[in-house]
């Protein structure tokens, strides 16, 4: 297993110093983007356009991305068909009271992926929502961890409902949380 040494796992700088570089580019994207004020974009493009192309073009600053994104100082990394990635910096408004991160911030991080890779296996005129959302926790994320990432991945795409799955995880390989959700399917601007 990458990042393991004798069963143990051990510290990947080199991964961590690639997915800041990762976000940078990322956020410098966004940036060029202007004002995040068009959150609406998305809602209006999804009635001519297929949810990759609207995903690709989030990643790209043409689209905003969702406003949860910056309340949570997260950031859609990259995304493909039936696949999205996210990355996330567990800061310290995120902490509970035993130090560790509150377990919903890890949860809107995963259901962001999941969300997202479900986006991108609609047709034009489609949106989804969340229907359920299940997370089991792993391991606890303490004030150590600096960043994360969650993908979500598609296992299911029908014409009513899209089920993913989700996964949390640290630069060192490290698996923080897993988790999967039903997304329904219904028209876009309902």
């Amino acid at each position: 297993m990458p990042g393991t040494r004798s069963g143990h796992m051990i510290e990947a700088p080199d991964t961590t110093a690639q997915w800041l570089r990762e976000e940078e580019q990322a956020r410098s994207r966004l940036a060029t983007a202007g004002s995040l004020d068009g959150r609406s974009d998305a809602a209006s493009a999804a009635e001519s356009l297929d949810g990759l192309t609207i995903v690709r073009r989030m990643l790209t600053g043409e689209i905003p991305q969702a406003a949860m994104c910056e309340t949570l100082g997260y950031v859609l990394i990259e995304a493909d068909h039936g696949r999205a990635l996210f990355q996330g910096h567990p800061h310290d408004a995120f902490m509970n009271p035993h130090a560790t991160v509150h377990g919903g911030w890890a949860a809107t991080l995963l259901d962001s992926a999941m969300g997202c890779a479900a986006r991108t296996v609609l047709p034009a005129g489609r949106a989804y929502t969340t229907m359920d959302l299940t997370v089991r926790f792993i391991r606890a994320v303490s004030k150590k961890i600096t960043v994360l990432r969650a993908e979500g991945t598609v296992v299911h795409a029908g014409r009513r409902a899209i089920v993913a799955e989700g996964r949390l995880f640290g630069p060192d390989g490290s698996l923080y949380a897993v988790s999967s959700c039903s997304c329904i399917t219904l028209p876009s601007g309902a």
